[in-house]
């Protein structure tokens, strides 16, 4: 079962992934394409991988490893029958000849952590090492698939480097025992097969870091360098013929860079009427303001209507976020702060969230707003305590030395399965 209507709702059930020997066998020709910043020191990306999750356990929240589930999907032979197929155009010509693995644990190591090539290969290009690469970005699992309200929206993942990922998620909805009943809102990748819209500027890129949940009648969706509008023509009109969805889109265009890779490294909630935004894109008078459109998901005709500032449409529709500026007021700290995802926090319950502990300026503009902020260390060793069901406003730093060099903050490594109503 899944249940989310907000970004802020108590948090019972998160899908997350421990990055496992795939970040170990990345290589530096792969980093551009995964936008990593750098190869990553798999044992201390663990630890802090670990000490997060061991926080949400603490606070009560349930933990779900994405691997688990995908195992639990490959029980069946009809499961990796369907995975194998799929993989297939993926794999060289002398893998595609092969039967399904045996197994699920072989059928989730080979999809995630990929396949080498033989020992004596000569070569240094990822083609020479690997027959099937692996998948350093599976613990972004924010990333392919979008939880809204009861049902499940999948990703159309911009690049070939994580194409594999809407794969899985698709395959883990599909076999799941406890979820292969969640109905299907939208699959990009379906609708554009058959509308034509399959390849080339046509095909629809649909990534889960540009899709907020601000409410039950209030989504937000980031046209971004992952995001394209032909995704969100599709996803307005899937939402528009679901009964008890969302009444608004608001479709905000993101500046092509780098930096902003997604809607949610420049804007995330953090409690019923506050934000973390990145000042010059979401609420600046610059060059960079990202500019807002507004579909009624209700009219008949789906046509994006200008609004502007997002802040002043999410106002009109009963969202009065007050913006605290990741970084602070320095532009310099700004700048600096959003690159390591200082505004990309994640929202255990309204007020609570947790964020990375390098963005200091970003922790004092939250304190300044009323946030206590607090090492997650003084939780786990019982020095501090936080409750997800009070009224005090909470910020929990965790560790990120290696965790953002992988360009992706709390609000990346999580997928909220089930929340309470906001």
């Amino acid at each position: 079962m899944v249940h989310v209507t907000s970004e802020i709702g108590r948090l019972r059930k998160v899908l997350v992934h421990e990055p496992g020997p795939e970040v170990d066998r990345m290589v530096p020709p792969m980093m551009e394409e995964l936008l990593f910043d750098d190869i990553l020191f798999g044992d201390r990306a663990r630890d802090e991988h670990r000490r997060f999750r061991r926080l949400l356990q603490v606070l009560g929240i349930e933990v779900v490893e994405a691997n688990t589930l995908l195992a639990e999907a490959l029980a069946g032979d009809e499961s990796r029958s369907w995975l194998w197929a799929r993989l297939r155009p993926e794999a060289p010509q002398v893998l595609r000849a092969d039967e399904p693995p045996a197994s699920a644990e072989e059928a989730v190591a080979i999809a995630i952590t990929g396949l080498l090539a033989s020992d004596d290969c000569g070569g240094i290009e990822v083609e020479d090492l690997f027959r099937l690469p692996p998948l350093p970005n599976w613990c972004f699992q924010r990333d392919p698939q979008v939880v809204l309200g009861d049902g499940v929206i999948f990703s159309a993942m911009a690049t070939a480097a994580r194409w594999r990922e809407g794969l899985l998620s698709r395959c883990i909805y599909r076999f799941h025992p406890q979820l292969a009943s969640t109905p299907v809102i939208l699959d990009p990748l379906r609708e554009a097969r058959e509308s034509g819209q399959f390849f080339g500027p046509h095909r629809p890129c649909l990534e889960g870091g540009d899709v907020l949940v601000l409410s039950p009648e209030v989504i937000a969706i980031g046209v971004s360098e992952r995001t394209n509008m032909v995704a969100v023509e599709l996803l307005a009109e899937a939402l528009s013929r679901r009964d008890g969805g969302p009444r608004w889109l608001e479709v905000v265009h993101v500046p092509a860079r780098r930096a902003y890779m997604h809607l949610d490294t420049v804007f995330t909630p953090v409690d019923r009427d506050a934000a973390l935004v990145f000042q010059p894109v979401i609420c600046g008078d610059g060059p960079q303001l990202a500019d807002t459109y507004e579909i009624d998901l209700e009219s008949s005709d789906l046509v994006p209507r200008h609004r502007g500032c997002l802040l002043e449409a999410l106002g009109d529709r009963g969202l009065d976020l007050q913006p605290i500026p990741c970084g602070g007021d320095d532009p310099v700290a700004q700048q600096r702060e959003q690159w390591t995802d200082g505004a990309n926090a994640f929202a255990l319950a309204p007020g609570v969230i947790v964020l990375y502990d390098r963005n200091v300026a970003t922790a004092d503009s939250l304190a300044n707003s009323g946030f206590r902020v607090l090492p997650a260390e003084d939780v786990l060793l019982g020095r501090e305590e936080v409750s997800l069901d009070g009224d005090e406003r909470v910020c929990l730093l965790i560790d990120s030395h290696e965790m953002s060099r992988a360009r992706g903050g709390p609000h990346c490594l999580t997928h909220p399965l089930v929340r309470d109503e906001a």
